[in-house]
């Protein structure tokens, strides 16, 4: 199957709140509708992770985020668009547009625009953002491929892209907007 068809079928599991896995930047993803509380609700017990936690959103353009962030200030988005598309997760104060299931314990939002072609094409046919966490049981190693992962978590991810990763090495520096504090 071609990408574009993957990146069609993974649309169709999407909006139908199917669980998928794909390539980023450096590792392979999970990702579902960030706003569709039963995928996310699976997404979680697939990984064993608590929603407590919160989850990064992957987009394929700043419109597809801006919805749900407060800047505290302008230059706090204006540092994130110097790093866009890029391998930068910034985290901003989040709008009354995100769930509770996707922040977690937290009044903020982790948000990336990711310059992955399979990510930008999924997000671009979705006309939305993703779920990004990573392809793994929380706490355990990374997965670094689709046959890795479909051994692992069986049959109970619903979509797949098999394409190619990122030249990343490591996840994405994850950081605070305001403060440029680095968690990750």
């Amino acid at each position: 199957m071609s990408i574009s068809e993957q990146i069609d079928c993974a649309a169709s599991v999407i909006k139908a709140g199917g669980v998928i896995a794909y390539p980023t930047e450096s590792v392979f993803g999970l990702g579902c509708d960030p706003f569709n509380q039963a995928a996310v609700l699976k997404l979680l017990r697939l990984k064993g992770r608590s929603q407590e936690k919160g989850l990064i959103v992957i987009a394929s353009h700043i419109q597809q985020v801006l919805p749900l962030i407060k800047p505290v200030t302008a230059n706090d988005l204006a540092r994130a668009l110097k790093t866009w598309p890029g391998h930068y997760t910034w985290i901003f104060p989040k709008s009354s547009k995100v769930p509770k299931w996707i922040s977690g314990q937290y009044d903020t939002i982790a948000v990336r625009v990711s310059a992955h072609r399979a990510v930008k094409a999924l997000c671009n046919k979705l006309n939305a953002p993703l779920v990004s966490t990573s392809a793994n049981f929380s706490n355990q190693d990374v997965m670094s491929s689709i046959k890795d992962i479909k051994v692992q978590f069986g049959g109970k991810i619903d979509g797949f892209i098999n394409a190619p990763l990122g030249k990343q090495q490591t996840p994405s520096k994850i950081m605070v907007a305001h403060t440029l504090k680095q968690l990750r």
